[in-house]
């Protein structure tokens, strides 16, 4: 019984369909109380927790009673905190909410994250999640994240199947990436109190994988420019990251507006980066400034009618060809060409490293090892009949 002056709330377990013939579990309080977050009534609290519908599957139906058994007790908690709080101390509040948390699924919790980010980020994210709810089985307590759990998921990525291919393993590099996102995920988890310790610090990440970067070299380049492409807009795009380092996306997206010339300094491009969000002031060439054409309205794309496609990807190719190049050459391959031609021609790591927009300088360092590689291959080609 409440005591008597304070509002007494009821607190009912219900269930709300969702997929896979299941039901989801949530608490609805009657009268409404705060929403933790926002402060706004609300009536519903989900608990990130699901029984199966009509099932005589053992195996489900086990799982069934158990969790409505933790169900319950979530539900008892809650409504004597909400109606009997004198009854916890401060501290058993608190272990209580903890256990609490520890009980939702942080599967869900993951997906949550991978909702908010943004453009190809959030590609990135969905993919990661995508092998996590494969190998979770969509269901995970947060109180069963523990060491041994993240490295067998780690172990998982560099051994199983590539979503998009059955038959080749997930590129070492892509593990990497989806690695972190749950490292990432998981330390957001303990800034919002969901772990009791920062796991993520105690986790090692995936190692990169060393990568071939292929380049064009100043010969090969200017062949280009001398050879006909089918495409004159891909030719003039590829072209220009060669002259300035910068990504496909980055091309795509430029609008006029963001070139302006200043007296004694030249051309610049006012831009955010569409992969690390950064804003950039990126001095460029006359020459790459030329490559533009006629300058039209303000918010005019200035390569407008650029897509990137598997018809495109041809064009180019055709014309890498028809210019005697036989390398395997991407068009990302020019931005890899931009910055090993500045490194071999003298400029300094760090303002390549600014050039290309660069979180950290040891993403550049790669370059600079292509660098030392080329330089080893030039060295044994001069052979003598000794």
């Amino acid at each position: 019984m409440a005591i008597k002056g304070k509002l007494t709330h009821k607190v009912t377990l219900r269930q709300k369909k969702i997929s896979g013939n299941r039901q989801s579990l949530y608490l609805d309080f009657y009268p409404p109380i705060p929403h933790p977050e926002t402060g706004e009534p609300t009536r519903r609290e989900f608990l990130g927790m699901y029984v199966f519908e009509k099932t005589r599957n053992p195996i489900y139906k086990n799982h069934n009673e158990e969790t409505l058994r933790i169900a319950e007790q979530i539900r008892q908690k809650r409504e004597n905190t909400l109606n009997k709080p004198e009854i916890y101390s401060e501290y058993e509040k608190e272990q209580l909410k903890i256990k609490e948390q520890g009980e939702q699924n942080f599967v869900t919790y993951f997906k949550s994250l991978a909702d908010k980010r943004k453009a190809s980020n959030h590609d990135n994210w969905v993919s990661a999640y995508n092998y996590f709810e494969t190998f979770t089985k969509g269901n995970l307590k947060f109180a069963d994240l523990n060491e041994k759990f993240c490295n067998d998921f780690k172990k998982h990525l560099l051994t199983t199947k590539s979503n998009k291919s059955n038959k080749v393993t997930l590129a070492q590099n892509s593990a990497v990436s989806y690695f972190n996102k749950l490292k990432a995920t998981l330390k957001q988890a303990y800034k919002d109190g969901y772990l009791p310790s920062d796991l993520n610090g105690k986790i090692e990440p995936i190692k990169q994988a060393e990568t071939q970067r292929n380049f064009l070299t100043i010969e090969e380049l200017n062949s280009l420019v001398k050879t006909e492409c089918i495409n004159p807009l891909l030719k003039r795009a590829a072209l220009f990251s060669a002259l300035t380092g910068l990504r496909f996306s980055d091309i795509k997206n430029l609008v006029w507006n963001k070139f302006e010339f200043i007296e004694g300094s030249g051309y610049f491009i006012k831009f955010k980066q569409q992969k690390t969000e950064t804003f950039e002031m990126l001095p460029i060439s006359e020459q790459a400034y030329n490559l533009l054409g006629e300058r039209k309205e303000p918010n005019d794309k200035v390569f407008d009618g650029l897509i990137y496609s598997a018809y495109e990807n041809k064009r180019l190719s055709q014309w890498i060809g028809a210019a005697g190049i036989s390398k395997n050459i991407t068009f990302h391959c020019f931005r890899h060409t931009y910055a090993t031609l500045q490194l071999s021609l003298g400029t300094d790591i760090y303002t390549v490293s600014k050039m290309l927009g660069h979180r950290e300088l040891k993403t550049t360092q790669i370059y600079a090892k292509v660098i030392d590689a080329t330089k080893i291959t030039a060295a044994n080609k001069i052979q003598l009949d000794l």
